[in-house]
């Protein structure tokens, strides 16, 4: 059994993009994250240290937008995943990128990249239990 914890809609600068103006005048980007986390452990002893604090998360969230330019949305969220999977209760993170200001020449609403990025499972433990080697011996 798994949980979620949303946080939609967090805006901040950045200068990303693949255009010269793109990487220099700035744009905003909203950024939306759910996480996947087993929530039990800090609902039964009201404790704060065994769960995400989102506002901890989304200053995270906004300092990886003010970071680093890149060119590609595909990267930005990568980096807001990595971010999001550097808290030991998280499973996975689903990220998306919206970059409501794009260049592009037609009307829109948004322009947005989503992603979902997991931990690594263990070869040799995972959810439904150990594994057993099938290797044959000679």
């Amino acid at each position: 059994m798994v949980d979620r914890i949303t946080l939609r809609g967090v805006r901040a600068r950045g200068f990303h993009g693949a255009l010269p103006e793109e990487r220099a005048l700035g744009q905003t980007f909203v950024v939306d994250v759910e996480l996947l986390v087993d929530t039990r452990p800090a609902a039964a002893t009201d404790d704060l240290s065994l769960t995400v604090h989102y506002g901890v998360l989304a200053e995270e969230v906004v300092a990886v937008v003010e970071g680093e330019p890149c060119q590609l949305l595909e990267t930005l969220a990568q980096r807001v995943a990595d971010r999001c999977l550097a808290h030991p209760v998280v499973r996975e993170a689903t990220v998306t990128v919206h970059k409501p200001q794009a260049p592009i020449t037609v009307p829109f609403d948004d322009v947005a990249v989503t992603i979902t990025r997991g931990r690594p499972s263990s070869p040799e433990v995972d959810e439904a239990g150990p594994r057993t080697s099938h290797r044959s011996r000679a």
